[in-house]
């Protein structure tokens, strides 16, 4: 892994179960385990940290996701349980989206790429940060 990417904790009562449900539903592959209280999980080049619950974890996070075929992929997570939030959707911007819960509440928006529009087309700036 890159040194500057960013990688998101996401909080869980049992890990080993989580991690299980994270792979099996939206496809994510285990990279590393810790005992039974952390677990990075690997998805294309993005990464996740599964980590044990405690007393001060009390917030659920959202996290987005670039997928291949947000179709395919909402049938996966729904075929798992999944609790689908918002199913396939198109948007002026270019994705199609869906939105669904998992087992510890989190909540993840899969999104893939199907047309290259203009941000000013939809409201948007593109900033050159380069």
């Amino acid at each position: 892994m890159p040194n500057a990417q960013v990688i998101p904790e996401l909080a869980y009562d049992d890990v080993g179960a989580a991690s299980d449900w994270l792979c099996s539903a939206f496809g994510f592959t285990e990279r590393l385990g810790i005992g039974d209280h952390r677990a990075q999980l690997v998805f294309g080049d993005g990464a996740v940290i599964v980590i044990e619950r405690d007393e001060t974890e009390v917030s659920a996070s959202s996290v987005l996701v670039r997928v291949e075929d947000a179709d395919s992929h909402h049938e996966r997570a729904a075929s798992h349980g999944a609790r689908i939030l918002r199913p396939p959707t198109d948007y002026p911007y270019g994705e199609r989206q869906y939105t669904a819960e998992d087992l510890g509440g989190h909540r993840w928006t899969f999104s893939q790429s199907i047309a290259d529009v203009d941000p000013a087309s939809w409201g948007g700036t593109l900033i050159d940060i380069e």
